[in-house]
């Protein structure tokens, strides 16, 4: 009896040491299955993760908005960087994918990074553009670095704590770039925020179209995409919730935020309760 326990743990590490699986037909790297099933720390890519993932970015820029005017901004930004590390050790400590955690780990993420590419420009003064272009060599460092070590940017291999760290740290470099370029669009181009709005979300639909039509690379276009959400939920967050005189509806970034965080928690919780945000991967 010991001996056959011994060999099926001992099966058991061989099949999680093994390499990552080529998927020749999807063009990605997938891990062992035994190491997705128990060690995977992301949501699937379901309809359900870009609808929440929209309304994060959202309710991160008026969120800062919000507390940076009603609090000192330095107040403001140190609650932000509080929040997000308590948010990452949550996230860390779980052994598996947690729905009210990583969903709170990538709110706490828009709510700083915000406020990250807004201390670039208000306190000390770069031009959105430079940090926009500032936040994208990051961005790029980020992907080679993991690229280098990982032998993949895929979203569906993220079981190891090296790549949960990747993982984490392009996600904050894809929400400060965004915030940039949302903010670069709407005041330096003159666009406004409505008209933004609708820019990034032509941009956010052509990957798609491009990954079911022409056969994109998938972890091209999920990246792409994901990157683009920032700066589309944030521009409609802009116009919802700034003023009539600064080229919004004047709802209040006090109120759209409170809405959009319950929204939110309504979402994470009916996922908790479903598990549809840990069905076959749609992208």
């Amino acid at each position: 009896m010991n001996q056959s326990i011994q060999q099926h743990q001992s099966n058991m590490d061989t099949e999680l040491d093994k390499p990552d699986i080529v998927n020749t037909q999807r063009g990605i790297v997938e891990p062992p299955r035994r190491a997705t099933q128990f060690m995977k720390k992301v949501p699937e890519i379901t309809v359900y993760f870009w609808i929440i993932k929209l309304l994060t970015t959202a309710m991160g820029e008026t969120t800062s908005d919000y507390l940076a005017h009603q609090l000192d901004p330095v107040i403001a930004v140190a609650l932000g960087g509080v929040g997000l590390l308590i948010a990452l050790i949550l996230q860390f400590s779980v052994r598996r994918y947690v729905a009210a955690i990583y969903w709170f780990t990538v709110t706490m993420v828009a709510i700083f990074g915000t406020m990250a590419a807004d201390v670039l420009h208000v306190g000390f003064g770069i031009p959105y553009l430079i940090s926009t272009v500032m936040f994208m060599i990051a961005l790029v460092v980020i992907f080679v670095a993991w690229y280098v070590s990982e032998k993949t940017l895929s979203i569906h291999s993220i079981y190891t704590r090296r790549r949960e760290l990747f993982y984490w740290a392009t996600v904050m470099a894809t929400f400060a770039l965004g915030t940039a370029l949302g903010d670069m669009t709407a005041t330096t181009l003159g666009l406004g925020y409505i008209s933004s709005g609708v820019l990034f979300a032509v941009l956010f639909a052509l990957p798609a179209l491009a990954y079911w039509l022409l056969g994109l690379n998938e972890i091209f276009a999920f990246w792409f995409a994901y990157i683009v959400t920032r700066p589309l939920g944030a521009s409609f967050a802009d116009w919802f919730g700034k003023a009539q005189g600064e080229g919004g509806v004047g709802l209040g970034t006090g109120l759209v935020s409170l809405v959009l965080g319950l929204v939110i928690i309504g979402l994470v919780i009916y996922l908790s309760i479903t598990h549809k945000d840990k069905n076959t991967p749609a992208a």
